[in-house]
């Protein structure tokens, strides 16, 4: 048999041969770009890695209100308003989960407008769609904006990791009104102010459409949106409600350091994954983001023991936690974004002017901000917003869309500053307007009776025995 190719042996089938070959290699391509196409639009995979990452940042963020919040808020007031101050942390665990999972949510992170989200997720509605087959795929927020993050994990992960955001940021506002505001109040109050406040504050910075992130503001992890919005509120509410019966004269002293120094060990290590869980990935970013964290609560924790040694003679172990947490507040919104080097100098400045804040401003301004949810949240929320603008090193946050990153520079911090104009402006305004309206209702305050017989006993009926 000859070994010619078969066009040579059958000289008058080729014509025919080559039109088919063509037809099947046009065919061929189209398939290939259509499979492209497909793989292009359908959702990434997730990764293994990533996913237990966040599991295990949400866990730690939750761990940060109940029991951390809880137990470092409920040590620093008196022994007759411990458990109904243990009582609001966990109970709003409980409420603002229902809110976040029925409206918080899709108003903060489903498309709608640069203003607020849409209703596309509402009581969750549709959240399942990214699990084909019992196998999960990750999800793209924002889909039709330039600026559309895409997940590698699981949305309803992402969905739990921002709801532990949103359950401690009303809980942080409760230190501001301690021993002295109903329950009922405080219950309405938190509902409407997550709705009103929170969730557009959240859309508009973390929101790939929301029109300050369009702007390029840098909140890694929520200076903005949680420690300078609830700070903000907390202001608001001690002016409303006014100070606590016998401030400035009686002992209002806290109960017990011990509940508030293990509080603050668990906001510490809780921290962790509020900040480096923001990176969302178990990746450079979020190493660096932890390291940043541990040494930017370091130096506050030191600058304020010593600026209060020095003017007191004494190092107090109520300053030296009030002094970590701040700079932990102040790093939430560098974390991504700054080196250790900057992070040491964000915890140095913060701890001071936090001590300012939470001794000198408040008593020249007179207002009774309880346990300093003001003068270290509000206070370091600020600080830590605007030195992000001066402090952030560019590789950090760069990417394909933004090779540059966000680098620190006057312009930055005028971005900076203009975002911590607004979220003042906003919250305080409709802080002021929530707690009127319910003032108007059912009323913010107990009684003088109720709160000379403390909270445990008016308001929930029981007491500490020991």
């Amino acid at each position: 048999m000859s070994a010619r190719p078969f066009l040579a042996v059958n000289p008058a089938r080729g014509p025919a041969i080559r039109k088919t070959a063509a037809v099947l290699t046009a065919c061929l391509v189209a398939a290939l770009g259509c499979t492209q196409a497909y793989a292009a639009d359908a959702p990434p995979p997730i990764d293994t890695g990533d996913t237990a990452w966040m599991l295990t940042s949400t866990a730690l963020v939750l761990m940060m209100t109940i029991p951390g919040l809880a137990l470092f808020y409920a040590g620093m007031v008196r022994k007759k308003n411990v458990l109904a101050t243990l009582m609001q942390s966990f109970a709003l665990c409980c409420i603002m989960s229902i809110v976040w999972m029925v409206a918080g949510y899709s108003l903060a992170f489903t498309t709608g407008s640069p203003w607020i989200g849409g209703f596309s997720r509402l009581f969750l509605n549709g959240i399942g769609a990214h699990i084909h087959n019992g196998a999960d795929v990750g999800f793209t927020i924002g889909a039709d904006s330039p600026n559309a993050s895409t997940m590698t994990i699981p949305e309803s992960i992402f969905m739990m990791f921002q709801m532990t955001f949103a359950i401690i940021t009303p809980a942080l506002i409760s230190g501001a009104y301690a021993e002295r505001m109903k329950f009922s109040a405080m219950c309405v109050f938190s509902i409407l102010w997550s709705l009103i406040v929170y969730a557009p504050i959240a859309h508009w910075v973390w929101s790939p459409i929301g029109w300050l992130a369009g702007l390029g503001t840098a909140d890694f992890a929520g200076g903005t949106v949680v420690h300078i919005n609830a700070g903000v509120a907390g202001l608001v509410c001690a002016l409303v409600l006014g100070r606590r019966k016998g401030y400035g004269q009686d002992d209002l002293s806290p109960f017990n350091l011990t509940y508030a120094v293990i509080g603050a060990a668990l906001l510490w290590v809780g921290w962790f994954g509020f900040n480096a869980g923001s990176a969302v990935g178990a990746n450079g970013r979020a190493g660096m983001a932890m390291a940043a964290t541990q040494i930017a609560a370091a130096g506050a924790g030191v600058s304020w023991m010593l600026v209060e040694w020095l003017r007191s003679g004494k190092p107090t172990v109520l300053g030296v936690i009030s002094g970590a947490v701040g700079g932990l507040v102040a790093i939430t919104p560098a974390a991504g974004f700054v080196l250790p080097g900057s992070a040491l100098v964000i915890g140095l400045i913060t701890g001071v002017v936090c001590y300012w804040g939470a001794t000198s401003l408040k008593h020249m301004m007179g207002y009774d901000d309880s346990l300093d949810a003001f003068g270290v949240h509000g206070v370091g929320g600020i600080v830590g917003a605007l030195l992000t603008g001066l402090l952030a090193y560019g590789p950090l946050s760069a990417t394909d869309s933004n090779p540059t990153g966000i680098v620190g520079s006057l312009h930055q911090l005028m971005i900076q500053t203009e975002a911590v104009i607004v979220t003042i402006v906003w919250c305080g305004i409709a802080s002021f307007i929530i707690l009127k309206v319910i003032d108007l209702v059912i009323g913010l305050r107990v009684t003088a009776d109720q709160e000379l017989e403390g909270l445990d006993m008016s308001l929930h009926g029981e007491r500490i025995n020991n």
